[in-house]
């Protein structure tokens, strides 16, 4: 007889056996963040993935770590709180280049910079005006004759470079037993008796565990469609560049014709949404984008710049960026579907690690935490 060597199942605080073994179903930042913390949590986790980690839309995130702009209460709250554990991650070891709060700048037409920069004192978030000569006071990096007559400083606000937080979650996931299944295929939910027990994959084989997490972006409507379970689909075509490096820097950028941000050894990410349009999605789901728009977008953020910094493309990449249709995250329990989870959000950079600990919450204890009560998968209905 072969011993049986999977984790006990202890009792939750709801009465019901803590799930012994997990399944996520997802390779970016939001599946290997809630892998991680079920890991942490003492279950037997397997981390499954179509084709490579960070190979979707965590490889091309602006990866802005932000609660700025117009948000609901609950949806605040909970960016705040995502952006407070990365803080925790960057004060375990300030040294990390991947990981940087270097304040954020924004500016749009002059009433809708008034009318933000409002909302964000309203809310408590650490809000400041600035003229073009205060930017070129406290930001020597940047060109003050491009800014608008009045910015909009969040000093607070920070960026990561997801692949770099992926690799470093996967190998604690690794050190801690997890085990990653990579290049999969496309994978499907396995449900038996109107539970979630595992996955299929392409080749027909069966992964299965006693909870199930689907994290795969813009892939996860799809994916629970096929179970019967709807969650309304809004992720648009995006486009990232990374570029080559430059002697300059900068805080995050975010300005009417380009988005920027710093990246590790001196390069920037840049991105924008004016150029969506131009982006050809292909029937195999590959997209593509015409040179020429990368280079008028690296234009757009070298005219941000000062001097004669002009940025040049290391690579770039085009594909789906994973928005829910009403825009707000969708995170935790499926109560139609027992044993399953979700996270899917346009927020993935800033809320992963939050995400991953407050799922891990709902999939150990099963009880719905309070603070994913608002981003239910329930609010779209049977």
């Amino acid at each position: 007889m072969t011993a049986d060597t999977r984790p006990a199942r202890t009792a939750s605080p709801s009465g019901s056996a803590a799930p012994a073994t997990a399944l996520v179903l997802g390779g970016g930042a939001l599946g290997v963040s809630i892998a991680t913390h079920l890991a942490r949590s003492g279950a037997k986790v397997t981390l499954a993935t179509s084709g490579d980690l960070c190979d979707g839309a965590s490889g091309r995130s602006l990866s802005w770590l932000n609660s700025a702009g117009d948000r609901t209460p609950a949806y605040h709250a909970l960016r705040v709180l995502g952006v407070d554990r990365y803080r925790t991650l960057f004060a375990a070891d300030p040294s990390r280049d991947w990981l940087r709060f270097t304040g954020g700048l924004w500016w749009d037409a002059e009433e809708a910079t008034h009318a933000r920069h409002a909302g964000e004192v309203a809310r408590g978030y650490d809000s400041q005006l600035l003229t073009r000569e205060d930017v070129a006071h406290t930001f020597p990096g940047l060109a003050p004759e491009a800014a608008a007559e009045e910015s909009i400083h969040n000093p607070g606000e920070g960026w990561v470079s997801l692949p770099h937080l992926i690799e470093h979650l996967a190998a604690e996931l690794r050190e801690r037993g997890g085990v990653i299944e990579t290049k999969l295929g496309a994978c499907s939910l396995l449900v038996k008796n109107g539970r979630a027990v595992g996955i299929r994959d392409a080749s027909g084989a069966e992964h299965r565990a006693d909870a199930v997490v689907v994290a795969c972006g813009a892939g996860t409507s799809a994916v629970m469609g096929e179970a019967g379970v709807d969650i309304p689909d809004g992720s648009p075509l995006a486009m990232l560049v990374t570029t080559e490096p430059a002697a300059v820097e900068a805080p995050v950028l975010n300005t009417p014709r380009a988005a920027v941000r710093p990246n590790p050894g001196g390069t920037f990410c840049v991105d924008h949404d004016w150029y969506v349009d131009q982006i050809v999605e292909h029937e195999d789901g590959r997209c593509t984008i015409d040179e020429s728009v990368v280079t008028e977008l690296l234009a757009e953020a070298s005219h941000l710049l000062s001097g004669d910094t002009t940025l040049t493309a290391a690579h770039w990449a085009c594909g789906r960026k994973p928005i829910p249709a009403d825009g707000e995250p969708v995170l935790g329990t499926v109560g139609q579907l027992p044993g399953c989870y979700v996270a899917f959000t346009h927020s993935g950079a800033t809320l992963a690690l939050v995400a991953g600990e407050l799922i891990t919450h709902e999939v150990m204890t099963g009880i719905r935490h309070p603070l994913l009560e608002a981003f239910s998968p329930d609010r779209f209905g049977g």
